[in-house]
């Protein structure tokens, strides 16, 4: 466990650094303008979906997997989609069924497709595997609604993952690589200086949906599965209330 969670900081932080060194100083891409009006890296979310992605990979592959996809259909959102002000799975699905391909709707069905081929693969029993695939599209979906301001998403992944940590086997593993990332990039999230994005925030609530999984039977898959689905359609009746406002 200490040996992931050391790993998936070390790592976060070290592809945080090669990608502000490859980058072209002040490239638009790169850069966000968070809710107060500060400017923002982006670089934070890749490294930790990257890093993640890694460490979980060693300890169950299929996991790894699905951080990987999770934070690359985050990443796309985060750069195709940058200006769309549509939110929520609804504005999506409606786009898609007028025939436009959004790239909030390739994130929705990538995550889910990912989490129930790692629920598919990390389980042995049919309902097992599709909880298990709710349980980690779940909460990837669930770790980015709740980041809305600057430490909110880090900091609920080390919440959750918290109570795990000191365990063994894969699930202890998984929760460590999901908190070193998260607390790798916190201090600079907090400090206003960089954001998760959808990239990280997705990637590594997949790694805490991947160890509730490694560390739960069917009741626990269920109830899971009940509190990520119950948490989407809060968020989803959220986004429409702000999209009415707005």
């Amino acid at each position: 466990m200490i040996v992931s969670l050391g790993a998936s900081a070390l790592l976060t932080r070290a592809a945080t650094a090669l990608l502000r060194a490859a980058v072209p100083a002040g490239h638009p891409g790169w850069h966000r303008t968070n809710h107060a009006g500060r400017t923002v890296e982006l670089y934070a979310g890749p490294a930790a979906a990257l890093a993640t992605a890694l460490t979980a990979g060693r300890i169950r592959p299929a996991a790894g997997v699905a951080v990987a996809v999770a934070g690359a259909c985050g990443a796309y959102d985060d750069f195709a989609g940058a200006g769309d002000p549509r939110r929520g799975f609804r504005a999506h699905l409606s786009a898609l069924r007028d025939g436009e391909v959004t790239s909030g709707a390739v994130k929705l069905f990538g995550i889910s497709a990912a989490g129930l081929l790692a629920g598919a693969l990390m389980k042995e029993r049919v309902a097992d595997k599709v909880l298990a695939g709710l349980v980690i599209a779940g909460a990837a979906h669930l770790v980015n609604l709740v980041d809305v301001r600057p430490g909110r998403a880090a900091g609920t992944v080390l919440a959750l993952a918290a109570p795990r940590l000191p365990g063994k086997g894969p699930a202890a593993g998984l929760a460590a690589a999901a908190t070193g990332a998260a607390g790798a990039v916190l201090p600079d999230d907090l400090g206003e200086r960089a954001m998760l994005g959808d990239a990280g925030a997705h990637a590594l609530g997949a790694a805490l949906g991947a160890a509730v999984v490694a560390g739960s039977g069917r009741a626990g898959l269920a109830a899971h599965a009940a509190a990520v689905v119950a948490a989407a359609v809060g968020g989803e009746r959220m986004s429409a209330r702000a999209g009415a406002r707005g």
